[in-house]
């Protein structure tokens, strides 16, 4: 059991880092039917509901670029997500022999680094709102680089908390939130299609970054690997801050936590709906890359399998996230979401299901992976549609707070394997392919709360 820990672990990462992304827009745009007829409200509402974004600036002559310095924001967020780090040195070689438990209580290091990457979103929006975009990706990089640079000190597990736990998370959300609040600026008609290439990131750096930190855990340790890692966070990190700016300069109005979070947003259907849908997604999105690992190693195959299927996995979702947001930018947001949900349900129940071979195994998360990170591409721009970019920073906020539930969907699995006798692993598959599989139903509720025409671009 102990050999695939680090494909767990790698994996784990991967997820954490994603998990926060956001949109905004430069004050002075505003919604195009803003002076419409009582006709053309109507037409053009459903138009923006359907996501298809079509806000006007205030100037005319201030129009949307669609790109040309956009691509460089791209770039910057893009490396921004390619980052991630690693634990099972830890496991392995200082905490295993001498703590009981050792794996359940570095479990924890993850779990704080995802509550804070979501919890801290609203801080993030109001330091961007008091210092500007830079000061607050500066502020970000500083503590991503410290948390990762210093867990390679740790010598209790405590201090990870600390370290990779809580600064690192800190600095995760402060980057992603203000980071991908200046992207969407620069896109109109191809909004979709950047994100889902910003998002994309995370899946190589899913795939490379296990193969640069196992060489050098071999020849330096785990200490030196996260020093590394570190170092290599801070450059691309840097890059982000000096390639990243607002397209229009915001004006510096300091931003009260109230003016962020605003309960009064749940009084949408529409987005009442979107948080469950998108919370029930979270939680089995993780599965998988949980349990995986383990049910390869149950069937006695070896580590570098193992290895090689999460590999594929991050290819794939490389791969998915651009096409998602490609396919959004034709047939909607919504739309496309209900697509992803759907295959990447009828993989877990269709495939993982009667998987015993290492073929059918690659075969699952190489379909899981290209369709079960849509959530990254798109909460940005569904989020945005629902609430309007002027209760977007707000519907944000909410929608990332009510996804840390999502962080114990594992834990709950782990409870019914335990109180069940079927067949080892089973009950992790149908739990995947169910929670999936109800987000797909409960987006098809969104689809038609928004919009009533069974072919309408939502």
């Amino acid at each position: 059991m102990q050999q695939n820990k680090p494909t767990i672990l790698y994996s784990f990462h991967y997820i954490i880092i994603e998990n926060v992304v956001t949109i905004d827009s430069p004050s002075s745009e505003k919604n195009s039917h803003s002076s419409a007829t009582h006709e053309d409200c109507e037409s053009v509402r459903s138009k923006t509901l359907a996501c298809s974004d079509e806000e006007k600036p205030a100037d005319n002559n201030d129009k949307i670029p669609d790109g040309g310095y956009g691509w460089f924001i791209v770039v910057g967020a893009f490396l921004v997500q390619v980052t991630s780090v690693m634990q099972d040195y830890y496991e392995q070689n200082v905490f295993g022999d001498r703590v009981s438990n050792a794996p359940l209580q570095l479990s924890f290091v993850g779990t704080f680094c995802l509550i804070f990457s979501n919890a801290m979103g609203p801080v993030a929006q109001i330091l961007q709102s008091m210092l500007g975009t830079r000061a607050v990706l500066f502020i970000g990089t500083i503590f991503i680089a410290v948390g990762v640079i210093i867990a390679g000190f740790s010598t209790e597990i405590w201090h990870l908390y600390l370290t990779q736990g809580i600064c690192f998370g800190i600095g995760v959300s402060f980057m992603y939130v203000t980071i991908m609040s200046v992207a969407p600026q620069y896109f109109n008609r191809r909004r979709g299609f950047a994100l889902g290439l910003i998002a994309s990131g995370s899946g190589i750096g899913g795939l490379i970054m296990p193969f640069i930190m196992t060489p050098i855990n071999k020849s330096l340790g785990g200490g030196w690997t996260y020093r590394v890692v570190g170092f290599i966070c801070l450059a691309c990190d840097l890059v982000a801050c000096i390639l990243v700016k607002d397209r229009i300069p915001r004006p510096r109005v300091r931003k009260r936590l109230g003016d962020i979070i605003k309960f009064s947003v749940f009084k949408d259907s529409s987005f009442r709906i979107w948080c469950l849908g998108a919370t029930m997604q979270m939680v089995g999105y993780f599965i998988p890359f949980f349990f995986v690992p383990s049910h390869a190693t149950y069937l006695g195959l070896s580590a570098s399998q193992g290895s090689s299927m999460v590999a594929v996995s991050c290819a794939m979702n490389f791969v998915g996230r651009i096409v998602c947001g490609f396919l959004a930018d034709k047939l909607g947001n919504i739309n496309t979401n209900i697509i992803y949900l759907t295959i990447a349900s009828l993989s877990n129940f269709l495939i993982w299901t009667f998987a015993y071979t290492y073929g059918t195994l690659v075969a699952f998360m190489a379909i899981f992976g290209f369709t079960c990170g849509s959530y990254f591409a798109l909460v940005s721009p569904i989020t945005a549609s629902i609430c309007g970019m002027e209760k977007f920073p707000t519907g944000l906020s909410m929608v990332l707070i009510s996804n840390v539930i999502a962080v114990f969907g594992p834990n709950i699995a782990s409870a019914i394997e335990s109180g069940v006798s079927s067949e080892r692993f089973f009950s992790y598959k149908m739990f995947a392919g169910v929670a999936y599989i109800l987000s797909a139903l409960i987006m098809t509720w969104l689809k038609f709360n928004v919009n009533r025409k069974p072919f309408a671009k939502v």
